[in-house]
């Protein structure tokens, strides 16, 4: 009988505090008391974030030819085309290449003057200073933008007409 007496009490005690619990959070949430509010804590995750990783790899340096009749460009001065055709789809685990034609321009590698620079989807600026591909891998599915910039000796991007400073869109599919 003792056993049954302290088990009803210990039942009666977290019964009693349920209660006490559900009365203060009622009176809390009401809207009789103005000082009342509720605060709802919510951890959301954050987006993924991507992390590339860019390696540099010999290719064929295939002098720059005007390749839009419809731009305007002088070819007697430095020429940069950006061989990556606008909008092309490439599966999160293929490499996209940065692969590009320079003609009357030698990079600072290469005992010149002139530099590349490129950014992906405006984040952190990088540099190209050899004429070499750059193969960028660890995208993540989306559309994604690479801009390519000729950068002269006096260090700002060196325009022919519409060349030089080229942006393309790439889609990254899972």
């Amino acid at each position: 009988m003792c056993i049954l007496q302290a088990g009803m009490y210990s039942l009666r005690k977290h019964f009693g505090l349920v209660v006490v619990a559900l009365v203060l959070a009622s009176s809390a949430c009401s809207g009789n008391n103005e000082n009342a509010h509720t605060t709802a804590t919510t951890f959301v995750s954050p987006p993924p974030r991507q992390v590339l990783r860019a390696e540099s790899r010999q290719g064929k340096q295939v002098l720059a030819k005007p390749d839009d009749p419809k731009l305007r460009v002088d070819p007697a001065k430095p020429l940069l085309i950006f061989n990556l055709a606008n909008g092309r789809t490439f599966r999160d685990d293929e490499e996209v290449v940065i692969d590009f034609s320079l003609a009357n321009a030698k990079l600072k590698g290469d005992g010149g003057e002139y530099r590349i620079r490129y950014f992906v989807d405006d984040d952190e600026m990088q540099w190209i200073d050899r004429w070499e591909q750059v193969v960028l891998t660890g995208w993540i599915a989306g559309k994604h933008t690479i801009r390519l910039e000729l950068i002269g000796p006096d260090g700002w991007p060196y325009h022919n007409g519409d060349y030089n400073v080229v942006t393309r869109e790439v889609i990254i599919s899972k």
